[in-house]
């Protein structure tokens, strides 16, 4: 019998959750039911990450999740995890179909002839060097917002990261692609795009080759930019992670007398001292990156700026990460997103000497997680009083609503008879003072939601 219904799970970052998306358009254009993942289904589909440090132990869990509600269902894997250990996946009980980076798009070719695997499961991954072409994506669901890919793949080296073994060379979709598809996002009542991919920035790298190289870039990200500001009906766009050495004047202006750009950027920093920057392959220093928040904060002084850093890279010595520690703690930035270093197959950083100690790595970890949150409470605490708008999403709790103001201040707005209709709403709030969670309690500046 061909199967009919479909659940899907997503593990890892935006970019998964809008090609996840996307395949599932896919099934419900050939006639699949869609189901929620634990209320059992004919096909479940797995999207997979390779940055977490337990993708194998956590795509066993959910496999066995999936076939405790439906035990002869067909389980089908597919992402980064996929692309980097195909015949280990395979040998997880239970797994029928393991698809990789070239193939995942053309998921409805297999399901028709699709068994149930006695033993290990059908692989088909090709290799990541001939996988070339770019596959539009973007989430749609109960959100407020969309995840639009724009890009994939990544031609940095740097000596930690799997993402380029996972997902191929670096490669974009066209700007008339792109604000095609913001128009039609726009068109489903979002209010808010998150432009998303591995290397955002390198936006404009086409997959045509001539003579051996690359065709030069027809357009750039911020000629994306500049074209989806354009755009009717989206009111916010956010500018996912971007690399400090490609966020250049000209997008940071540009933003800056943006209505529609946000006032939030995020840039990996990685280490905050310039030894373990050359030893991890970064196409920076310490230096730039520390420019690129003053031009920020120049021109947007309430910008919000997060960070992501990476403790117990081989080689951090203690002074090392102090002086990570107290650059950071130095810098004009909102959060941080912290990483503990885990070796990774394939790659220079796991053949480097000098590992440290799981226990350092983790107490590392500890210390830059506290400071984040001692740097987004001083951030917070700059616009109490102050008025902001909000777009409003659903709250765990009824009784209150939730959002993020244009500059990603989490707020918490107890409901009201002046907040019917709320979800997916801008309005906007004053800033009160801190919840229990360290968010912030907003209160409608006026009754009225647009």
């Amino acid at each position: 019998m061909t199967p009919k219904s479909v659940a899907f799970y997503t593990l890892g970052c935006k970019l998964n959750y809008s090609e996840t998306s996307s395949i599932q358009r896919l099934f419900e254009d050939n006639g699949f039911l869609v189901n929620e993942f634990d209320a059992g289904a004919d096909v479940y589909v797995i999207n997979t990450c390779s940055v977490t440090d337990f993708a194998d132990q956590k795509c066993r869990q959910i496999v066995r999740r999936a076939l405790r509600h439906t035990p002869q269902s067909y389980v089908v894997v597919v992402g980064c995890y996929a692309q980097l250990k195909p015949q280990e996946i395979a040998e997880i009980e239970g797994v029928d179909l393991v698809l990789g980076a070239g193939e995942k798009f053309k998921i409805l070719d297999y399901i028709d002839s699709l068994t149930k695997a006695q033993g290990k499961g059908m692989v088909s991954a090709g290799e990541i060097r001939e996988v070339n072409t770019f596959h539009n994506a973007f989430s749609f669901g109960d959100r407020t917002r969309s995840f639009l890919k724009i890009q994939d793949g990544c031609d940095y080296k740097c000596s930690f990261c799997t993402i380029p073994l996972a997902r191929g060379k670096s490669r974009s979709d066209t700007v008339e692609n792109v604000v095609a598809n913001a128009q039609k996002i726009a068109e489903m009542g979002v209010h808010e795009i998150v432009l998303t991919g591995v290397n955002i920035g390198d936006f404009g790298n086409g997959t045509e080759v001539i003579e051996g190289a690359r065709a030069k870039k027809e357009a750039l990200f911020i000629d994306l930019i500049q074209e989806l500001d354009k755009v009717e009906g989206i009111s916010r766009f956010r500018i996912s992670s971007i690399e400090p050495n490609l966020l250049t004047d000209e997008i940071i202006e540009f933003v800056a007398d943006s209505q529609r750009f946000m006032p939030h950027f995020h840039i990996p920093l990685q280490s905050g001292n310039n030894k373990q920057l050359q030893q991890m392959r970064r196409r920076y220093k310490r230096e730039l990156y520390q420019s690129r928040v003053e031009k920020i904060k120049s021109v947007m002084p309430h910008a919000c700026i997060g960070v992501d850093v990476i403790v117990g890279f081989p080689d951090e010595t203690d002074e090392d990460f102090l002086e990570t520690y107290h650059f950071i703690n130095n810098l004009d930035v909102s959060y941080l997103h912290v990483f503990t270093y885990s070796e990774r197959p394939n790659t220079p950083a796991n053949e480097m000497e000098n590992p440290v100690p799981m226990h350092k790595r983790r107490e590392r970890n500890e210390m830059l997680r506290i400071l984040s949150e001692k740097k987004r409470r001083a951030f917070y605490q700059q616009f109490l009083g102050q008025t902001r708008d909000v777009l409003f999403e659903k709250h765990k709790d009824a009784a209150f609503l939730t959002g993020f103001t244009d500059n990603y201040i989490k707020i918490e707005l107890q409901k009201s008879e002046h907040t019917e209709g709320g979800i997916n709403s801008i309005a906007s709030v004053e800033l009160i003072d801190f919840n229990d969670e360290g968010d912030i309690i907003a209160s409608l500046s006026m009754p009225v939601f647009a």
